[in-house]
C-alpha cells in the first residue's frame, strides 16, 4: 500500500493557480486512473482533472472555493487498498490553504470610503497599477478600497500587487498593524461634497425588493466574472470607437467559389472569420502600435501577433480563445485554428492557456445579425474590432467610364481603442487599412 499526491496539474505557461469548484469523490471513494475526481476553474476555463493513479482516496486537502497554486497536493491516493475500504480518519492538520473570503454583505445605505492617513511604513506606489482578478475580488470581499491597494508594496512583476500580497496586507490590517480606510454611512449631502464619485463595481448593492412580476436568475461564475471584466475594462481604458464600411463583393464571391473544394480537401469549412483575422495581421504588421498594452507611462509593444476571436457559448456567454503566432499561418493554417478553437470552446474542451496570451481581439457581431457594434476592450489590449453582417446594398460604383450604381456585398466594420495611447488618426487609419485589405481581395488567388 501506498499513499499517492494529487496534483493540481499546469494548465497553461501564464496560468498560476486555479480554484476547486467541485469535488466528484469524497474520502473514502474509490477512484480509477483517468477518472475525473475533481472540477477546477480558472479567470475563463473551467477544467476537470483526472486521478493518477488507483485507489481510495485518503484525505481531500482543498474546499470548495479555494484557490490552490499549480503543482500543489490537492488530495492523496491511497493505492493496492480494496474499493470497500472505509473513510480514511482525517489528519489532525491540514496544509495551509489559500481561501478567498465569502463577500461581505452589504447594507442598504451608501457606503463611502474616507481615507486615512497611510502608515509610515506604507508608501504610495505608482498610479494606473493594473490588478488582477483575484486581488481585486479579495480587496472588495475584504473592504479593502483602491486607495489602500495603491499603498500596498507588490512584490511581483514590476512591482504589482500579488495574491500574497493582499492576503498579508489583510491579515496585519486585521491585527492593528496598519491604518486604512474604513466606510462608513454618509448622507446624500455629504457624498456631493467628494470631488471624485466612488467607483462603480459589478457587486453594487442589491434590491430586496422588486415590483411586479418578475423572475430573479443568478448569475454563473462565468458571467460573473463577465461581468467584472467589462466594468474593469471601462474603468481602465477611455474608450473611443471608429466606424468604417468596406465593399467586400469579392471576398464573398471567391469564398462560395472555393468553399466546397476548399473543405473537401482540407477537412474543414473555410469561413470569412480566418479571412478578416487574415487582413488584421498585415495590418498590425504595419501599425504595431495597435498591438500593445499600456503599464504605467510605459508602452508594451508586443511582437508576437496572438488574435483573440470571442466565440459565443451555448450558455450565452462569450469566451475568447487565442490564435498564437497568428502571422505565421496561412489561410488554411488560420481556418483550422478558427474551427478548432470555436469547436472546443462549444464543446467544453478549452484549454486555460487556450484564452492566455491575446494581443488583439476581433468580435464578429454579423454573425447574430447586426450591422455593426461598440465592442468593449479585452485588457491589457488596446484595442478590438467588430465585423458587421455582410448585406447586399446598392451603392455608387467609381469606373473609368463615370459613376454607376450597382448592388455590391457591403459590410461595415468598428474598433474600440484605448484613447490613452492610440490617437483618434491611428486608429482610423488602421480600421481603414484593414477594410482596405478586404476590398482588395484577389478574387483569383488559389489555397
Amino acid at each position: 500500500m501506498a499513499i499517492v499526491d494529487l496534483i493540481m496539474p499546469k494548465l497553461g505557461e501564464s496560468i498560476m493557480e486555479a480554484t476547486v469548484l467541485k469535488w466528484h469523490k469524497q474520502p473514502g471513494d474509490t477512484v480509477k486512473m483517468d477518472e475525473t475526481v475533481l472540477e477546477i476553474a480558472t479567470d475563463k476555463v473551467d477544467s476537470e482533472v483526472p486521478s493518477t493513479a488507483e485507489g481510495v482516496i485518503e484525505e481531500i486537502l482543498f474546499k470548495v472555493n479555494d484557490v490552490v497554486p499549480i503543482g500543489t497536493a490537492i488530495a492523496r491516493i491511497r493505492t493496492g487498498a480494496e474499493s470497500d475500504a472505509g473513510p480514511a480518519p482525517a489528519r489532525a492538520t491540514q496544509p495551509a490553504q489559500i481561501v478567498i473570503p465569502a463577500p461581505i454583505e452589504e447594507s442598504v445605505a451608501t457606503v463611502v470610503p474616507v481615507p486615512q492617513p497611510p502608515t509610515s511604513n506604507l508608501q504610495p506606489a505608482t498610479t494606473n497599477r493594473f490588478y488582477s482578478p483575484l486581488v481585486l475580488n479579495i480587496a472588495a470581499s475584504e473592504g479593502v478600497s483602491m486607495s489602500e491597494l495603491e499603498y500596498i508594496p507588490g512584490t511581483g512583476n514590476e512591482g504589482r500587487v500579488t495574491k500574497k500580497d493582499i492576503l498579508q496586507y489583510v491579515q496585519e490590517k486585521k491585527n492593528g498593524k496598519v491604518t486604512s480606510s474604513e466606510p462608513r454611512v454618509t448622507s446624500l449631502k455629504e457624498v456631493t461634497t467628494f470631488k471624485e464619485s466612488p467607483t462603480p463595481t459589478t457587486n453594487s448593492q442589491q434590491l430586496t425588493t422588486y415590483s411586479g412580476n418578475v423572475e430573479i436568475i443568478e448569475m454563473d461564475r462565468m458571467r460573473k466574472l463577465i461581468a467584472d471584466h467589462m466594468v474593469r475594462s471601462k474603468q481602465t481604458s477611455p474608450h473611443v470607437t471608429s466606424f468604417t464600411e468596406a465593399d467586400v463583393t469579392s471576398l464573398v464571391q471567391w469564398r462560395e467559389k472555393v468553399k466546397k473544394d476548399f473543405e473537401k480537401r482540407e477537412g474543414t469549412k473555410i469561413t470569412f472569420t480566418p479571412i478578416f483575422i487574415e487582413a488584421i495581421v498585415k495590418c498590425i504588421k504595419k501599425f504595431p502600435l495597435i498591438n500593445c498594452s499600456l503599464d504605467g507611462d510605459r508602452i508594451i509593444v508586443k511582437k508576437d501577433i496572438n488574435i483573440g476571436m470571442a466565440t459565443a457559448l451555448p450558455s450565452g456567454n462569450l469566451i475568447v480563445p487565442v490564435i498564437k503566432n497568428a502571422d505565421q499561418l496561412n489561410l488554411v493554417g488560420l481556418s483550422k485554428q478558427v474551427n478548432g478553437l470555436a469547436d472546443a470552446a462549444r464543446n467544453g474542451k478549452l484549454r486555460a492557456d487556450d484564452t492566455q496570451g491575446g494581443t488583439f481581439t476581433m468580435t464578429n457581431v454579423g454573425t447574430f445579425g447586426s450591422l455593426m457594434g461598440t465592442p468593449i476592450i479585452n485588457q491589457p489590449q488596446v484595442a478590438i474590432m467588430a465585423v458587421g453582417a455582410i448585406k447586399k446594398r446598392p451603392v455608387v460604383v467609381e469606373t473609368p467610364a463615370g459613376d454607376s450604381i450597382a448592388i455590391r456585398h457591403m459590410m461595415y466594420l468598428s474598433m474600440s481603442y484605448d484613447h490613452r495611447i492610440v490617437d483618434g488618426s491611428l486608429g482610423a487609419t488602421f480600421l481603414t487599412a484593414v477594410a482596405r485589405e478586404l476590398e482588395n481581395f484577389n478574387g483569383e488567388r488559389e489555397v
